[in-house]
């Protein structure tokens, strides 16, 4: 049903792709962000909650939305969306043709949030499933502990006098740390890549507490403030506005501790909008397919688990990237109005490539700790 071409994962009887990273003439979209979403399609087909994210940051595209668990069809293809769970509008694909059913789940988290749908398992024959945190280290504490954390962390920077630079993911992550706020501690402030996507997830009905652009902020309430950033403003002039503060960085790698050294930052909080590894597991096993397809991240460690349980499994190798790394500096220091910040050295070191290399260190080092006779990496221990 689903093959890989050099433009993307290909519908065979549909003739269409999903997620494409090459111009198509018709594409499925799965969520907005911009390893999945791109430029150049001719037609795109996509959840109705994530229309106004697409077109935000697509600009004027020709785009059909499809509710949730609607069905159209193409060239004898049965389409339905269905909620990943991810971000605002993320969905996975249902294909159904000649009896068979393929479910291609984009990227997603089992565990709910308020900004968006929560995952829906659809039964299939076949599941394509990403596993970007597909190793057995990585188990991700309840969100509602982390949002304490974050608040504690800002709480104690107000009473100090220090602002709190939070980086993370300026679409998605972003807008779910703003959820668990408490914005009694003092102002909100974001990037100006971050406010515009607060503005799209206004208008889809997802409450947010108050947010300012720095603007429009006292010099004097700055030190009492959260700022929400994108990772790249950590090391450029527009967070020297800021003076004494103290930063943060939200990300699921922030797991492993050469992660959070790499960073340079205060504090690491583990946030991901990725399902962990047995949020994966639960995920492939309510769908009840029999074969799964496993997609960027840690394929061969996943496929491999997979078949020693019993799995029709194999991978696929795709072009998608790290959602968790995006740089946004171009477009928020557009709508702050100043000048594009030069490149940052430690942003630029927080590649793909190093987080893969990060990934595959730590799948190393669990297959070291079941096998006793193996000495295990000091740094791989603590993470």
């Amino acid at each position: 049903m689903v093959v890989v071409r050099r433009e993307g994962l290909y519908c065979v009887p549909g003739g269409f792709y999903i997620d494409p990273w090459r111009p198509v003439e018709r594409a499925v979209i799965t969520h907005g962000h911009g390893d999945h979403a791109r430029v150049g399609h001719g037609h795109y087909l996509a959840a109705e909650p994530g229309i106004g994210i697409l077109r935000q940051r697509l600009g004027d595209i020709s785009v059909q939305g499809l509710a949730y668990g609607e069905t159209t069809e193409h060239n004898g293809v049965r389409i339905s969306l269905h909620p990943a769970g991810h971000v605002l509008g993320s969905s996975q694909v249902r294909l159904e043709c000649g009896g068979e059913v393929w479910v291609a789940s984009g990227d997603y988290k089992v565990e709910g949030d308020a900004t968006c749908a929560p995952f829906e398992p659809v039964r299939c024959h076949t599941f394509i499933t990403e596993s970007t945190f597909g190793l057995p280290i990585y188990r991700w504490e309840p969100q509602q502990q982390t949002f304490d954390d974050i608040n504690a962390w800002w709480r104690r920077n107000a009473e100090q006098g220090r602002a709190s630079l939070m980086l993370c993911y300026a679409f998605g992550k972003a807008q779910r740390i703003l959820s668990g706020l408490d914005p009694s501690i003092g102002p909100i402030v974001c990037h100006g890549a971050v406010e515009p996507l607060n503005r799209v997830y206004r208008t889809a009905g997802v409450p947010l507490p108050p947010t300012r652009m720095v603007s429009e902020v006292d010099k004097a309430d700055l030190k009492r403030a959260i700022v929400i950033a994108p990772p790249s403003a950590g090391g450029s002039p527009w967070a020297r506005r800021f003076g004494d503060f103290s930063d943060a960085f939200a990300s699921g790698w922030m797991l492993l501790r050469g992660a959070r050294r790499r960073r340079g930052v205060d504090r690491g909080f583990v946030l991901s909008d990725h399902a962990d590894w047995p949020g994966l597991m639960s995920a492939i096993r309510a769908t009840g397919a029999e074969r799964v397809v496993v997609t960027h991240g840690s394929i061969p460690v996943m496929v491999r688990w997979l078949c020693q349980n019993g799995y029709d499994a194999k991978g696929f190798d795709t072009e998608y990237g790290d959602d968790e790394a995006e740089d946004a500096a171009a477009a928020g220091a557009a709508a702050e109005g100043v000048a594009p910040p030069e490149p940052d050295p430690v942003a630029q070191r927080w590649a793909v490539r190093e987080d893969a290399e990060a990934a595959r260190a730590a799948g190393t080092a669990d297959r070291q700790r079941q096998e006793p006779e193996q000495e295990e990496p000091e740094e791989d221990r603590d993470a």
